[in-house]
């Protein structure tokens, strides 16, 4: 397996790795989607990202991750195990499944063997993406370039949780519960609204613009290419930081408090930005959660809200054609209004 360039190792790029971070820490912000040029580490960051998680606790011998504290998202293979003799459980790493353009819908959803099912009687089931990627990411480059029938299965799938394959009267279920994580370049194509709204944060990257930057870039990129199991180590305890972190705010996450002011404060942001439905005062409230407690802050503040306002609400907004402003820009006059420049 190719090593995976270090997350800690990253210039710049701090609100993109601060989404995924969220998301790493509390799955139900939701998705992360990162639109930009070509070639600003979006990639990068994501497959980063796989090499960062801590290992978690699975059903041993279970196709789909089962978590063995959690019973009521068991597979159907789980509840019988489970009800002849309990379960042996065993740690694995966090899945992140990339998803092809190509893909077919059988690689994705997983496929029923028919002459196995009409000549022996047996329902042989072989899993697919979605079921890899339970509890874990499913990674989607060039997102927007997805074909529709694949964007409506994400979208059913992404809303119930579980996975449903029926063919010629036999069916299999299973759950499906993954954070999608996509990137794509905006200048070949819009994702579908349908699919836009699935994402809890929406995150834009930008080519670095100071020559600082551009040339730290190139020098850690070259040092990695030239010898990638070095520059893994040199940057190894890091990375370790950062993951004992996430294991901390998982464990934190329960008890950090939201007031009732903050609360407050992101409705009236919502309100003011024209945000349709409840989504993003949820999606904010999460990410600040998220974020606090990778702080390792007991309560959520202000500058929580801040630091997550732009990603959680700039793919939410009504567009006006009368009004050419940026997303981004207009998030930002929002919270200076709200919570003062």
């Amino acid at each position: 397996m190719p090593t995976p360039f270090p997350f800690s190792a990253i210039v710049a790029q701090e609100e993109m790795k601060l989404a995924l971070l969220a998301a790493a820490v509390d799955r139900t912000v939701g998705g992360v989607l990162v639109f930009g040029d070509r070639g600003t580490g979006k990639s990068t960051a994501v497959r980063a990202l796989a090499g960062l998680l801590p290992p978690m606790q699975v059903v041993a011998a279970c196709s789909y991750n089962c978590d063995p504290d959690e019973s009521d998202t068991w597979c159907e293979a789980c509840r019988a195990r489970s009800a002849n003799g309990g379960l042996k459980t065993r740690r694995a790493p966090v899945p992140v499944v990339d998803l092809p353009l190509g893909a077919t819908e059988d690689r994705v959803v997983g496929a029923l063997d028919l002459e196995r099912a009409l000549t022996q009687g047996i329902k042989a089931f072989e899993p697919g993406l979605l079921a890899k990627a339970n509890r874990g990411f499913l990674y989607i480059d060039e997102v927007n370039l997805l074909e529709d029938h694949l964007v409506d299965l994400l979208i059913d799938v992404a809303a119930s949780g579980e996975n449903l394959v029926e063919r010629e009267g036999l069916s299999v279920r299973h759950p499906a519960r993954f954070v999608i994580v996509g990137s794509g370049n905006p200048e070949e194509g819009e994702l579908r609204p349908q699919l836009l709204d699935r994402f809890g944060l929406s995150v834009e990257e930008r080519t670095p613009a100071d020559l600082a930057g551009r040339v730290e870039v190139v020098r850690r990129r070259d040092e990695f290419e030239r010898d990638s199991a070095a520059f893994a180590e040199k940057w190894k305890q890091k990375d370790a930081q950062i993951r004992r972190r996430i294991v901390a705010a998982r464990g934190l996450l329960p008890d950090v408090k939201v007031p009732d002011e903050i609360l407050e404060s992101v409705a009236r942001l919502c309100m003011t930005l024209g945000t349709d439905g409840l989504r993003g005062e949820l999606t904010l409230i999460r990410a600040a959660r998220a974020c606090a407690s990778y702080a390792g802050a007991k309560q959520v503040s202000d500058a929580h809200v801040r630091s997550m306002a732009a990603p959680a609400l700039r793919h939410r907004l009504r567009r006006n054609p009368l009004d050419e402003t940026a997303s981004t820009l207009r998030v930002q006059r929002a919270v200076d209004e709200v919570y003062g420049a």
